[in-house]
C-alpha cells in the first residue's frame, strides 16, 4: 500500500493497534472489562471500529494484548532495577521490591487490574499463570547469582520461588484493595523482610548480609 500523507501504511497500522492498546488499558483499569465493546474501545482509540479486527481477532486477544503489554513492561522493569542494583542480598532486594509497588502504584489502572480485574476473569486468570512462571523465573535466576551455594534442590528452589511470586501476588492485589491496613514503607519492609528470611534460604541468607 501506498503511503498516506508521507506515513507508510505498516506504520499507520502500527499505530492503530498502539491506540487500541491504550484504549484497552483505559477502559479496563477504569470502567472494567464487562464494559468493553468493540465499538467502544475503537470510539476511546479514535478509530472506525472497522480498524479493531486489522489487529485483534476479538475483545478478548486484545484483553490478552493489554496484559501481556503491561507484564513485559513489569518484567523489564524487574530485570533492569536488578541489573542496576548492587550485588548484596538486601540491597537488591530492596530496590526491586520497590520499584515493583512504585510501578503499579504509579498508574491506578494497573493498580484495578491487578486487584479487581485479574480475580474477576477466568482468561485472566490463566494468563496470571503464565505471567507467574516468568517472575518465578526471574527470582530463581535472581538466587543464583547472589548466593555462592544454593541450599536448596532446583525443584525445591522452584517451589520456593512459585511460592513467594503467588503470595506477593495476593499480598499486593489485597493492599490496593484496602484490605490490608498499612502503609507503602511499611509494606516494603515486610515484604523485604520476608524473601530475605524465606525457608531454608535462610543460612545462606544469614552468610550473605554478614
Amino acid at each position: 500500500m501506498r503511503p498516506y500523507r508521507g506515513v507508510p501504511a505498516e506504520q499507520r497500522r502500527a499505530g492503530r493497534r498502539a491506540a487500541l492498546l491504550a484504549a484497552g488499558l483505559d477502559l479496563l483499569g477504569t470502567q472494567g472489562w464487562a464494559a468493553a465493546t468493540v465499538r467502544g474501545v475503537s470510539a476511546r482509540a479514535g478509530l472506525n471500529d472497522r480498524y479493531f479486527y486489522e489487529s485483534f481477532a476479538d475483545l478478548d486477544a486484545l484483553l490478552l494484548a493489554v496484559v501481556d503489554d503491561q507484564a513485559a513492561q513489569a518484567t523489564d522493569m524487574i530485570q533492569a532495577v536488578a541489573d542496576g542494583a548492587p550485588r548484596r542480598l538486601r540491597a537488591r532486594t530492596t530496590a526491586v521490591v520497590t520499584a515493583i509497588v512504585d510501578f503499579l502504584a504509579a498508574d491506578p489502572r494497573r493498580a484495578r487490574i491487578l486487584a479487581y480485574e485479574f480475580p474477576a476473569s477466568p482468561l485472566l486468570q490463566q494468563r496470571r499463570r503464565r505471567i507467574t512462571g516468568v517472575l518465578a523465573g526471574i527470582f530463581t535466576a535472581q538466587v543464583h547469582e547472589l548466593l555462592d551455594e544454593v541450599p536448596l534442590s532446583e525443584t525445591d528452589l522452584a517451589m520456593t520461588a512459585l511460592t513467594i511470586v503467588s503470595g506477593l501476588w495476593e499480598l499486593l492485589s489485597a493492599w490496593f484493595r484496602g484490605e490490608v491496613d498499612t502503609d507503602r514503607d511499611h509494606l516494603v519492609d515486610y515484604v523485604v523482610a520476608l524473601l530475605l528470611t524465606t525457608t531454608d534460604l535462610a543460612p545462606a541468607l544469614d552468610h550473605r548480609l554478614r
